[in-house]
């Protein structure tokens, strides 16, 4: 969680500037509530007040996304660049370098599983719920691109010869893929079944449907 401290110095400066030195971080890097501005008092003694501030550090993303992957790259004997954007709400993390295929492992689980872990960590610290997107080389681009062709091109054998197809299991996120491509497809639909992480898309004759 975002580290806070409450101070109390003789002016709101003061107190400040003690709270940034326990924090260990610089004035731009975190909100600063005055609680009270505190008063001199009646010739600066009988009745005097100290004030009191808050400072909070200001939460940091890209930071978390570093200081998350990076003893992971390490363990991996990897490097990696990161770009990180938000978009809608949206994060989007892309890694490129040298060998960071191994970061996507085998059907793309190594990329899941580190997106996952990641999500939980970002958003342990912010209010609205973070979509989180990790991709490496736009892997995720290209597989989506390849989803949609394959769906397309089962969705016409299964219109074409009338009998239902099971696809491999694939995750949430793949599976989405398929079903959103094929939305509006004639005569077919699409629906879900098993157990994770084996569930798959079944892509069903349906006559008139997608009309």
């Amino acid at each position: 969680m975002l580290r806070s401290i409450t101070k109390e110095a003789k002016t709101v400066d003061e107190a400040i500037r003690q709270a940034l030195e326990e924090l260990g971080i610089d004035k731009d890097q975190a909100e600063i509530e005055i609680i009270s501005e505190g008063n001199k008092g009646l010739l600066g003694l009988i009745g005097s007040k100290n004030a009191v501030v808050k400072v909070t550090e200001k939460l940091n993303i890209e930071l978390i996304v570093q200081e998350f992957l990076e003893p992971i790259f390490e363990k991996m004997a990897i490097e990696a660049d990161m770009e990180i954007t938000m978009e809608d709400g949206q994060m989007n993390i892309r890694l490129t370098g040298d060998d960071i295929g191994i970061v996507i492992g085998r059907r793309g689980e190594t990329l899941d599983a580190l997106q996952y872990l990641l999500s939980l960590v970002i958003n342990r610290y912010t209010q609205d719920y973070t979509r989180v997107i990790l991709d490496v080389a736009d892997y995720r681009k290209k597989r989506a691109e390849t989803l949609q062709r394959l769906a397309r091109r089962v969705a016409e054998k299964v219109s074409r010869t009338r009998r239902n197809i099971t696809l491999e299991a694939m995750n949430p996120y793949e599976r989405r893929i398929i079903h959103s491509s094929l939305q509006g497809f004639p005569n077919v639909d699409t629906h879900s079944v098993g157990e994770e992480p084996n569930r798959k898309v079944v892509i069903r004759y349906a006559p008139g449907s997608g009309k």
